[in-house]
């Protein structure tokens, strides 16, 4: 270390610890995110939306501010202590006892009911494609992007053989077009085409792009398939569709619920690697100094006007050496009975929504315990603030709230209150596919549609006592 200088350690992507000539330590958090989606453009005050990208001369609709928006969410659910948990809840919660036929009937006090219906046609038909597999891609994608793309396969009767056909008789499929199969695509390898008219609608949309899109498709190429409609549905020998939970002001890709607890979710992934890095260190953090997320996004702004001529890198790379050498001014400036008297100045500022942004250099009491106690209250604020946001009930979460795990009556009002208000319109999008083309096969069976099973939850003291759960062995 410089005798004359701090010397500066990262804990992680966003947190640094300075350490001081004297032992003490700061950790700073700086809150700038590489990833556009998590910066202060999390005030929506611009729209990917407004411009196409290009991706190997393709005019795409970007998904995110730098057409990563899969990726970003899976960055930070990868680092998510409670995030996959949560989501992997509200799958289970919409899966029930999973899919099956169905038909819907009015009983005599005109409610209308589920009676299950099967048929071994469109059950054949569906086991030769594996749907099990397609319905567990596309839940999954739905819960994480509450959108998800379907590629439709039309049969070629004039290329099929004897035996082809035969085949497809048991199953019902006559000689005629017919849809032979769905597939799920991955939304980090699919991406909407710009529409060629001048109104920005999905409807407008005519083409659907494939590819690996993570790395600008520069190795599998970029792949285009027209959109499939049901009006003409064997217009297309391969086609695709997006279907997605329509999001308030959006004009094409849906933003999941929680985008706006992404923050949160991050601050609670970065306190488990201050605790080890501290307790490996055998150090006490004396100061915690907050920046505002938009002074630095202003500070890169500066940087690449300055430097028009250099990438992204280059300038990622000045960006942090302006951290570095603020960080150790403050850090001179706190540290050393020498600076005694001495202050520092800073201006706060409002952003774009009118929302105060100030600099916060924050004294911790060296008692360690109570620096613990104050991180592990930040993490069940983070933790509380995602699990709202994601849109499941903290009992349901088996999160801890006031001292202790939810109690069992909790738990199962919360489970059907979800399951009253939050399961059936993300059902009907992710069956609308497989239904409509059980519609197109057998237009004598559109009455049978397809969706998730679920048994009637009931307390312990409504059920008969001979069909209660027991302890004995």
């Amino acid at each position: 270390m410089d005798n004359n200088k701090p010397e500066i350690k990262e804990i992680t992507k966003d947190t640094k610890a300075i350490h001081l000539m004297d032992g003490s330590v700061y950790t700073i958090s700086s809150n700038y995110k590489n990833d556009d989606s998590l910066s202060s453009r999390l005030t929506f005050t611009n729209s990917w939306e407004s411009d196409p990208a290009i991706v190997m001369g393709k005019e795409i609709v970007p998904h995110g501010h730098n057409n990563d928006m899969p990726q970003v969410i899976r960055r930070v659910m990868d680092r998510s202590n409670i995030g996959p948990g949560i989501l992997k809840r509200k799958i289970g919660l919409q899966y029930g006892d999973g899919p099956y036929l169905y038909t819907e009937i009015v009983d005599h006090e005109n409610n209308i009911i589920r009676k299950p219906i099967p048929d071994a046609e469109i059950n054949a038909w569906l086991e030769s494609w594996s749907f099990d597999r397609y319905i567990d891609i596309i839940v999954t994608e739905f819960m994480y992007m509450e959108g998800f793309y379907t590629r439709f396969y039309r049969n070629r009767t004039n290329k099929l053989s004897a035996d082809q056909l035969a085949e497809l008789g048991a199953m019902g499929i006559t000689s005629e077009n017919k849809i032979l199969k769905l597939e799920a695509v991955q939304s980090s390898w699919a991406r909407l085409g710009w529409p060629k008219t001048p109104e920005k609608r999905l409807e407008n949309v005519d083409t659907i792009y494939v590819g690996d899109f993570e790395n600008n498709c520069f190795r599998s190429g970029i792949a285009s398939y027209p959109v499939w409609k049901k009006q003409d549905p064997f217009k297309h020998a391969v086609a695709m569709t997006y279907h997605n939970l329509y999001s308030f002001s959006r004009t094409f890709y849906s933003i999941p619920s929680y985008y706006g607890t992404l923050p949160w979710l991050e601050t609670a992934s970065d306190i488990p690697d201050i605790f080890r890095y501290l307790t490996e260190n055998g150090i006490t953090a004396a100061f915690h100094i907050h920046s505002p997320q938009i002074y630095w996004d202003n500070k890169r702004e500066q940087l690449e006007k300055k430097y028009e001529d250099e990438t992204d890198a280059q300038i990622l790379k000045r960006l942090e050496d302006v951290k570095t050498e603020l960080f150790q001014r403050i850090a001179e400036t706190l540290s050393g009975k020498q600076n005694t008297g001495k202050f520092i100045q800073t201006v706060d500022f409002y952003d774009q929504d009118g929302n105060l942004c100030s600099w916060k250099i924050e004294a911790i009491d060296q008692s360690i315990k109570d620096f613990i106690e104050a991180q592990i209250k930040i993490s069940e604020k983070a933790d509380s603030a995602a699990t709202s946001g994601m849109g499941l009930a903290p009992s349901l979460a088996n999160l801890v709230t006031n001292g202790g795990l939810s109690s069992g009556s909790q738990q199962l009002y919360s489970m059907k209150f979800h399951i009253l208000t939050e399961v059936n319109k993300p059902e009907k999008i992710i069956f609308q596919a497989i239904n409509e083309a059980i519609a197109i096969n057998w237009p004598d069976k559109a009455h049978i549609k397809m969706g998730f099973s679920r048994k009637v939850i009931m307390k312990e003291d409504e059920v008969a006592p001979k069909n209660r759960v027991t302890n004995n062995v």
